[in-house]
């Protein structure tokens, strides 16, 4: 079949099988679960999932704080009265389970065969509200939770409907923030936390980033590739292999119903940036041939004999650097490796099928300088490689002392993530969760679970004074400022008992005593907060509450505290814990991390050595192709530990990719000089003429890269600044290192045709 018409089938069919991936795009939707950062497949997560069904997820409510006006308290009738109005609204709201609020707060007093609900804060009567305030601030379970400790504000949380999704979430938050600006309270004076709010502001800042470096990476590799061919088709071919590589990623992505997250949001520009790489070279190759004098035919063949096992090489490295990201147990990471692994072969395909047919239906391009003895590019890398050999001592010496300083820099990164830590510190949103933090019990779930030992329930009295002892552990200890149990139950109906006062605030003295106590206890079931403890039968219960969001690091510490305080000082024959909650598996990802990104790494080298080795059959060789893709790696986790750069789920795929693609220059380079010695009478040679060869599109790739990447600092999540800082100076350091150190490292230690080779080093080295 004539070429002409074999390039039209072929974009036919890629024009029908893009058709297919729009129509699946069309439908892929935005999304922020925050139960998808959980680890998959832990024990924990089973656990944990049980014991939300019965007692309720610990992260379904939004927490709202109002501040006093300015100069007065909370303590003041008409502040109060907008509270109360303001709670009232928020019950009638749907997907609102349960409102709890300084002014529906409630202490129960028990007369005769009812229950009678003194309310502690009289809004209508301002005489009263002094003596409300003296109560409550000798309360137990009110101050931290409801006021704040300064009195110059309240809180008021909202229960939701579990797992609600982003629809209703945004809904329920603009209903509440629109009844504030009713009741006059200006964005200042009021703070929102929970995860609704989480999602809400993560996607829409999904969906604006993406579109933006999206944006920026195509104007910014569109210029760097004008620069480089000087032609509209050197510019325009690339960006239609690659945009055609994302559509199809993403329509696979939508087909197998998989959503865009906070992950999987990097893929189109990293695709953008990455999938360039195959394209640049083969046009290089290209113009290169054309540039020696060939015809456009025997250019282009030459191009895909020269350049396909190069680049199929390097597009396996580079898809093995993600697909060894489907090693996290973390949903969104392992999602993000699978299907930017997929589109990076997606990308490889594209370039040897739809851009030679775009390539041979294109005239033959009439470049600017045809010279026989090739590009002024020449000139420059030849003088490049003199330079790197004449000084290889100093090349040496520079990169052992800067890889020995990052070394002890990288010794220094810690492992360290809180709940919002890909936003920044000045971040509106999580100044207001901080706020909780400084103000309040803070924005951090804590959960125990409850479990008396067989033939007990969790209403005998020695197992509430174990549960006792634990919460003043907590309390003490822990920093866990809000706390609410089995014991909190027993307490309250107590306290009801006697006339509402705050002294009969305890547990009862006497099995006699507290069976009367539990018997009333069916008189409070009604009460949400109470049914969120106890199981019906008191075979089971929970121990709940807040604290401010300490990082992984701490609540690590805190949490080896507690497990042996409760190893040693709690009776297992009365009682058996177990730590569990949200905030729990979020930490226990840390754990992962490390193994996780080892495991990655060692992938990566792993299929790196084997294809060096099934290219030379030398161990030499694979040493020398692994030493310059280590070594950015190592400088920039130096950078990352000497900047104070913590190691979390975000920043922990860094190493991984970073290494994939750094190794795809070098596999270039290498497969490029294995047909080089098949031509040239010596090792030296060979290298030299890759060096030209390869030089121009090392560098170009790498600046397209550094360039893409770099567009990431624009963004607001921590998260992806740093993957964009950090994978482009691997990259940068990653160009240096292949002009510099594998050049000298082939020389030196690969031994083929030593003869040859003695005869041509010392005249270099003169």
């Amino acid at each position: 079949m004539p070429l002409r018409k074999l390039s039209y089938l072929t974009l036919i069919v890629l024009a029908l099988l893009s058709a297919v991936s729009v129509y699946h795009v069309a439908h892929l939707r935005f999304n922020y679960n925050f139960n998808d950062f959980y680890p998959a497949g832990d024990p924990d997560l089973a656990y944990y999932e049980k014991y939300s069904e019965r007692f309720g997820n610990d992260n379904d409510f939004v927490l709202l704080a109002l501040e006093a006006p300015a100069g007065h308290t909370v303590f003041n009738g008409p502040f109060l009265s907008r509270v109360d109005s303001l709670t009232r609204f928020a019950q009638r709201q749907r997907n609102v389970v349960h409102v709890v609020s300084p002014t529906n707060a409630t202490n129960p007093v028990v007369e005769g065969l009812g229950v009678f609900n003194l309310p502690y804060l009289h809004p209508a009567e301002p005489a009263r509200l002094q003596d409300d305030s003296a109560l409550i601030y000798r309360t137990p379970g009110l101050v931290d939770n409801l006021f704040a400790r300064d009195a110059r504000a309240i809180t008021v949380l909202i229960q939701t409907s579990p797992e609600l999704k982003k629809p209703a979430g945004d809904s329920l938050l603009t209903s509440i923030k629109t009844q504030l600006g009713q009741l006059g309270f200006a964005e200042n004076n009021y703070h929102l936390a929970g995860r609704l709010v989480a999602q809400s502001v993560f996607v829409d800042r999904l969906q604006w980033e993406l579109a933006v470096f999206m944006s920026l990476s195509v104007v910014l590799v569109t210029v760097l590739l004008w620069f480089t061919f000087r032609t509209w088709w050197g510019v325009v071919l690339p960006l239609i292999v690659v945009l055609g590589a994302i559509l199809w990623g993403l329509g696979l992505m939508a087909a197998c119903g998989i959503s865009i997250d906070l992950m999987t949001a990097l893929l189109p520009v990293m695709m953008f940036v990455v999938g360039m790489s195959d394209t640049i070279h083969i046009i290089t190759r290209y113009v290169t041939e054309l540039g020696y004098g060939a015809s456009k035919k025997d250019a282009l063949l030459t191009t895909i004999k020269e350049s396909g096992f190069g680049s199929g090489l390097s597009a396996l490295t580079t898809s093995i650097g993600f697909f060894t990201l489907m090693t996290s147990t973390i949903k969104p990471i392992h999602n993000f490796g699978l299907f930017t692994g997929i589109s990076v072969l997606l990308a490889f395909v594209l370039s040897f099928t739809l851009l030679p047919a775009l390539l041979i239906l294109l005239r033959k391009p009439q470049l600017r300088t045809a010279r026989e003895d090739g590009h002024s590019w020449d000139g420059i890398l030849g003088r490049l490689f003199r330079w790197v050999l004449t000084r290889r001592r100093l090349v040496f010496t520079t990169a052992g002392l800067i890889l020995a300083g990052s070394i002890f820099f990288a010794m220094q990164i810690r492992i360290n993530s809180a709940l919002l830590d890909d936003l920044s510190d000045s971040d509106p949103v999580k100044q207001d969760f901080r706020f909780f933090d400084q103000r309040f019990a803070g924005v951090r779930p804590f959960e125990l679970n409850l479990q008396p030992a067989q033939g007990r329930s969790i209403y005998d009295l020695a197992v509430l004074q174990e549960v006792e002892q634990i919460e003043n552990y907590l309390k003490k200890d822990y920093d866990l400022r809000v706390a609410a149990s089995p014991v909190t139950i027993i307490k309250s109906v107590r306290k009801a008992l006697n006339g509402g006062g705050v002294e009969e605030y305890r547990l009862p003295d006497s099995e006699a005593e507290l069976r009367r106590i539990v018997n009333k206890v069916k008189l409070f079931r009604k009460k949400p907060e109470f049914r969120a403890l106890v199981a019906p039968d008191g075979s089971e219960g929970r121990l709940t509450g807040r604290m401010p969001d300490v990082g992984s690091i701490r609540a690590d510490a805190l949490n080896l505290g507690l497990r042996r305080f409760l190893r040693q000082q709690i009776d297992s024959t009365v009682v058996h814990t177990r730590l569990t909650g949200s905030a729990n598996l979020i930490d226990k990802n840390n754990e992962n991390l490390t193994l996780n990104m080892i495991q990655g790494m060692s992938i990566d080298i792993v299929m790196v050595v084997l294809i060096v080795l099934a290219l030379f059959r030398s161990l030499r060789m694979t040493v020398v192709v692994i030493i310059p893709n280590l070594v950015p790696i190592i400088i920039v986790a130096g950078v990352m530990g000497a900047c104070g750069v913590a190691m979390k789920v975000s920043t922990s795929i860094i190493f991984t990719i970073a290494f994939g693609i750094a190794v795809d220059d070098t596999i270039h380079f290498i497969s490029k000089l294995k047909l080089t010695l098949l031509h040239e009478p010596t090792l030296f040679r060979a290298v030299r003429k890759t060096y030209l060869m390869a030089g121009k599109a090392v560098i170009v790739t790498s600046l397209i890269l550094v360039g893409g990447f770099s567009t990431l600092i624009f963004s607001r999540f921590d998260g992806t600044f740093y993957v964009g800082v950090l994978i482009g100076l691997t990259l940068l350091f990653g160009v240096v290192a292949e002009l510099t150190l594998l050049p000298l490292l082939i020389l030196f230690f690969y031994k083929h045709k030593p003869r040859e080779i003695r005869e041509q080093v010392p005249v270099l080295g003169g």
